[in-house]
């Protein structure tokens, strides 16, 4: 199981190594990715080391070897429907301290959740001292939503890291494989890929590490869904 930049890049080493014959330097990479440092690069490689999918050859220049080719990204059933994570760059900084500051400049406030912990509802979080600036493309044309800081590391692979703030935007329903805020028995806030199976509701992280849970359908109560993501580098 992949996460987006590393099939982006797998497949961008792959495609560049059929074209040209040997596999691209890591500046190459680093633009093709649009990050900012080498250092990135190096954590994908090492990522796509330990699934199988490639290998680094000591003592030559430029040295990776294809293990596995990538496959379509939205082919794998396990991963449902994909979330492409609208990301704002370090250089942004969306969290205040007092709603009587004035907003930025084509800027939308959100309220402020504070980070996502199991074990408390979500409206417990609410800090209303505290709000959250996006971009208003992020939103789209309607809806309430709110931010939440996410604590953890049960959904790497769907490319949401400790310390990013996520985007929710405020429903009560949500389609099969969609990536939700969800109230599991009334008291215990989750952000996880939901999943029908049958009469019963599976909450799946995107980290082997992690396992799936399943619920009777009275058992858990959808409160948002994902539609941003905000990432500081």
């Amino acid at each position: 199981m992949l996460t987006r930049k590393q099939h982006q890049l797998l497949t961008y080493i792959d495609n560049h190594m059929k074209s040209n014959g040997i596999p691209p330097s890591y500046d190459e990479m680093k633009d093709a990715l649009s990050l900012k440092s080498k250092s990135g690069i190096h954590r994908l490689i090492t990522g796509l080391e330990e699934r199988g999918f490639l290998r680094r050859l000591p003592h030559k220049a430029r040295a990776l070897e294809i293990l596995k080719e990538p496959q379509n990204f939205n082919s794998n059933p396990a991963r449902g429907r994909s979330f492409k994570p609208r990301i704002v760059d370090s250089s942004f900084n969306g969290v205040g301290k007092s709603t009587d500051k004035p907003l930025s400049e084509n800027m939308v406030e959100l309220p402020f959740y504070g980070k996502i912990a199991a074990g408390t509802p979500i409206e417990a979080l609410r800090d209303r001292s505290r709000y959250f600036e996006v971009p208003p493309a992020m939103l789209g044309r309607d809806g309430d939503h709110y931010a939440l800081e996410i604590e953890g590391d049960s959904m790497i692979d769907a490319g949401i890291l400790d310390g990013d703030v996520v985007v929710i935007k405020r429903t009560d329903s949500a389609e099969n494989g969609e990536i939700v805020v969800a109230l599991v028995e009334g008291n215990e806030a989750t952000l996880k890929r939901l999943r029908r199976r049958g009469a019963s509701i599976a909450l799946e992280p995107a980290n082997p590490a992690h396992e799936t849970r399943i619920f009777g359908p009275d058992q858990v109560r959808v409160q948002g869904r994902l539609v941003g993501l905000v990432r500081n580098y």
